[in-house]
């Protein structure tokens, strides 16, 4: 019997839903490995992932034991909670018992020449212009072309020629489940996705954005996936179904179980700290705030790092600090000065709305000249090293004639990192880059009138309008600096197929810089502030907003300024430079010793060096932590931190609930940058806990295949999440600790609970608990107040018996 399109591709989909999307390289995003089973408890979900993926779902013992003898758990908190479940054992009996049981869990992936086979197919097939020779007919899709050349693999038994194939995709299903009843398929494509759930993310990623350059030009769907491996299958006569014939992953049980009880001790003690801090933190009072204005105001990307340079800064001086999402409310697709190439800024969850290029100022063409001129001779260069290095003819000539120089570049590069970065700062100096001489096609009326991919170039007044107003109500801003500095941030890094993950996540992995110049110059629009006055947001004539940009590797903030025509005060702005380098010697000296660094404790420089060191430094495998250690997301006013040394494991997102009196802002910031956070939380959680199955191993042996995505040796799966060089202190100790994320929100309790329950996605984090939320009440003193699966709420008198207390019925 023929088989029916929409029940098969329906099939597909359901089968697809347990594997999460996986992002390119070039706009890695952090994303839950086990995104597919948050509608389940945090419990069940990991148990059946264990079973699909056959990755760990708790940290493993030598983990707890490293934070229990670094008192990170409390002991009575740990007591309370074996006990709830009548144990009395030591917690280090308990520790050696886990030991044991867990050694008897390690086990070594196979070589499966199914997967073998698939791999090699799918790297020919999905390539971005690193091969040399790329694979014929791509264009006709994955089964057809792969259908073209598979008489070539000699691992293929019994095909000689195409004919030999299925000839369409549907008969390549209808051959291998013409012996399956219906009931069946589904099970057996859960079974075939999940052996490859990294190359299938991909897949998922690239047939939902289909309007990508290559998913365009070389159309591959899961369908075409199943098709070629089940037809493999059949042929190399490996097993169609999976061994528990039709069933999916099962429920599991949900018996309490040592791992569970010591994370739910671990993270019980962070959030109990966190809460005492913030409880003794001032009130947060407008009219107790000094009324007279501060020397300046930056709003930094809510990222974990900012926490740390947001210290440093302000304790420089008058400086006043906010946290916004780092793209800046700007749904925006941004063209570089001089490239084609259209880069998603934006988050992963919102699409881009307007296209933004840079366009040379009026005033700058004899810049653009000058570095388009070097452009160009860079460019020549390259290409000239490109063709000779993959020229047959020419390779070996090349390296006889070539060596010497490049081995001396190279020796240089190994050996004088520091050189190399200070010699980049020159040339910088003396060729200012785009950002220095371009502006952003903000308004549309003075853009190129017409659309591409049917995002209008530029933004409307009205649009302009908009995103200003939604920043500040976000934020809660009424009161305004004479300078403001929306503040993006990426890494620098050279030789690291990761580097879009130190990047900004708000910004899909690119730096946050465009859009901070794009909201600047929305901000400094005269007709732009006029209409925001009119909506009760009135910015003073003297306001100057600016754009920068945190280099989150060196902790360098730069400005980008017209050197010949500055915006504010040549003074001011020295004084302001001046203090952003002394937050840098602070944040630097305060990070470095993190990193097993040997630096000079005497020479207040020395810790900028070896930041500057990590970021030139092509053999470096830890240019810097990233968002390592991040355990917290509180939403507030800065008065509830600013005292605090929260040690770069908070994202904190500036919100003052007085101004916002429909909970709109609230909202926005709960379904958008937490949902985020927790993407980022549970990414490096998987990655720390299971690294071969939701990581992505050590950098060393590490390769980049097809400019998208990485493998570890010569083969295998595509790695989804961080390397261990991202997480771990060393071979042996961790220094990201997984815990799930808690989220505290300084707000009305009822508002809180208003927004959960209009929005199932976020109901499904906090009840699930993947997501661990506390409403800290101001019109109830401050209080704490713990959600509770289900939709209830837990009071309590203060942080440090916030577990013990008694619940007190629904608050909200």
């Amino acid at each position: 019997m023929p088989i029916d399109r929409s029940v098969l591709r329906a099939r597909i989909e359901n089968a697809a839903e347990y594997v999460g999307p996986l992002w390119p390289l070039q706009t890695f995003n952090a994303a839950n490995p086990l995104s597919g089973f948050e509608e389940k408890s945090f419990d069940r979900a990991v148990q059946q992932a264990g079973q699909l993926f056959g990755g760990r779902g708790y940290p493993r013992p030598a983990v707890f034991r490293q934070a229990w003898e670094n008192g990170e758990i409390d002991p009575d908190v740990l007591t309370r909670r074996l006990a709830e479940h009548g144990i009395t054992q030591r917690p280090e009996v308990l520790l050696d018992r886990m030991d044991a049981d867990d050694s008897g869990q390690e086990g070594t992936p196979g070589d499966d020449p199914l997967d073998r086979v698939m791999t090699k197919w799918l790297a020919a097939f999905l390539d971005q212009g690193q091969a040399a020779w790329p694979m014929p007919n791509r264009n006709d899709g994955f089964y057809a072309a792969w259908r073209t050349v598979a008489p070539y693999d000699t691992e293929i038994p019994g095909v000689d020629k195409p004919s030999d194939l299925p000839d369409t995709l549907l008969e390549a299903f209808e051959e291998v489940l013409s012996t399956y009843p219906e009931r069946r398929w589904e099970p057996i494509f859960v079974h075939h996705l999940a052996a490859l759930p990294g190359w299938v993310g991909f897949i998922k990623w690239r047939a939902r954005r289909g309007n990508t350059p290559w998913q365009e030009a070389h159309p591959i769907t899961l369908a075409d996936y199943l098709a070629v491996r089940l037809t493999l299958a059949g042929r190399m006569d490996h097993a169609i179904a999976p061994d528990r014939g039709e069933d999916l992953p099962s429920n599991g049980t949900d018996r309490p179980f040592l791992p569970r009880i010591w994370l739910q001790a671990w993270e019980e003690t962070y959030r109990s700290n966190l809460l005492d801090d913030l409880q003794q933190a001032p009130t947060p009072d407008r009219d107790t705030e000094d009324p007279d204005r501060t020397d300046a105001q930056l709003v930094f990307c809510i990222d974990t790092r900012s926490e740390v340079i947001r210290r440093h800064v302000e304790a420089q001086g008058d400086y006043e600090t906010h946290g916004y999402a780092g793209f800046f409310g700007v749904p925006m697709q941004h063209q570089p000065y001089g490239s084609e190439e259209r880069v998603k800024s934006c988050p992963p969850i919102v699409d881009p709305k307007h296209r933004i290029a840079e366009r040379p100022s009026e005033r700058h063409h004899d810049r653009a000249d000058r570095y388009d001129w070097w452009t160009r001779l860079r460019a020549a260069g390259e290409g000239l090293l490109s063709t000779l290095k993959k020229n047959v003819a020419a390779a070996f000539g090349f390296v006889e004639g070539s060596g010497g120089f490049f081995g001396g570049a190279m020796a240089a590069r190994t050996l004088f990192p520091s050189g190399l970065f200070r010699l980049g700062e020159t040339v910088d100096e003396r060729l200012p880059g785009p950002e220095f001489f371009c502006e952003p096609t903000v308004d549309r009326e003075t853009a190129d009138p017409h659309e591409h991919d049917g995002l209008p170039v530029g933004l409307s007044h009205k649009a302009r309008v908009l995103y200003a107003e939604a920043a500040f109500r976000l934020m809660g801003w009424t009161d305004f600096a004479p300078i403001v500095v929306f503040t993006g941030h990426g890494s620098q890094t050279p030789n690291n197929p990761y580097k879009s993950s130190l990047d900004c996540g708000a910004c899909a992995g690119n730096p946050g810089g465009p859009n901070a110049r794009v909201l600047a110059a929305i901000c400094n629009d005269e007709a732009v502030r006029e209409d925001l006055r009119e909506r009760g947001l009135d910015i003073p004539e003297d306001t100057v907003f600016l754009a920068g940009q945190h280099n989150t590797t060196t902790d360098a903030i730069r400005l980008f300024v017209d050197e010949e025509d500055p915006p504010v005060p040549a003074e001011a702005l020295d004084r302001l430079r001046r203090d952003l380098q002394a937050a840098q010697s602070g944040a630097t000296a305060e990070r470095v010793e993190t990193m097993n660094a040997t630096v000079d404790a005497g020479r207040s420089e020395a810790s900028i060096q070896e930041t500057q060191r990590r970021a030139a430094d092509w053999a470096e495998t830890r240019p810097e932590w990233g968002l390592a250690g991040n355990a917290g997301f509180i939403i507030g006013p800065r008065a509830l931190t600013r005292d605090l040394d929260l040690d770069g494991r908070c994202f904190l997102h500036s919100y003052d609930w007085t101004e916002d009196d429909d909970g709109t802002a609230l909202e926005n910031i709960m379904t958008g940058p937490l949902v985020v956070g927790e993407w980022i939380n549970t990414q490096y959680y998987f990655s720390t806990v299971d690294n071969a199955a939701y990581g992505s191993g050590s950098k060393v042996t590490q390769n980049v295949v097809g400019k998208f995505g990485i493998v570890q040796g010569n083969g295998g799966d595509l790695m989804s999440g961080l390397p261990l060089q991202s997480l771990m202190a060393d071979d042996e100790h961790t220094y990201h600790r997984p815990l799930r994320l808690t989220a505290v929100i300084h707000a009305p309790a009822d508002r809180v609970d208003a927004i959960i329950q209009r929005h199932a996605n976020l109901a499904q984090l906090f009840d699930h608990e993947w997501v661990r939320l506390v409403v800290m009440d101001p019109e109830q003193d401050n209080s704490f107040h713990r959600y509770q699966p289900g939709g209830s709420w837990q009071a309590h008198a203060s942080a440090s018996d916030a577990e013990h207390a008694a619940p007190a019925g629904t608050s909200a």
